[in-house]
């Protein structure tokens, strides 16, 4: 766990991350907030807080009585809503950092070749 990050935070974005990479496929059911508080040695209210953060986002749905189940099209949702993050958070400071550097979109589209391919 991220000390620097709220915890049920990360909980909600772990369950999101299983779901984006298909370990938590649509229609299935998660793990109980019980379940989450005893693997994370958590109180249960906080793993509560991080799945109802889910619920209110519609990306997993309570059924009464059976538990927590992924909704139709929260893997796409996600997908999305991360994508429109990801220029935000990493490329536009990415690309300002390399305009300090003297280093133009070209050479930086190639920077970025090279590094998936060593990676």
């Amino acid at each position: 766990m991220d000390e620097s990050r709220p915890i049920f935070i990360q909980i909600a974005e772990q369950i999101e991350n299983d779901i984006i990479d298909g370990t938590l496929p649509e229609g299935s059911q998660i793990p109980s907030t019980n379940e989450f508080a005893a693997f994370l040695r958590v109180n249960p209210a906080t793993a509560l807080k991080g799945v109802t953060r889910l619920v209110d986002d519609g990306i997993v749905e309570k059924r009464r009585g059976i538990g927590m189940f992924v909704t139709t099209g929260a893997r796409e949702r996600l997908i999305e809503r991360r994508r429109v993050g990801f220029a935000a958070e990493y490329l536009r400071p990415l690309i300002i950092e390399a305009e300090k550097l003297g280093i133009g979109i070209d050479e930086l589209a190639g920077m970025l070749r090279a590094e998936r391919i060593q990676s």
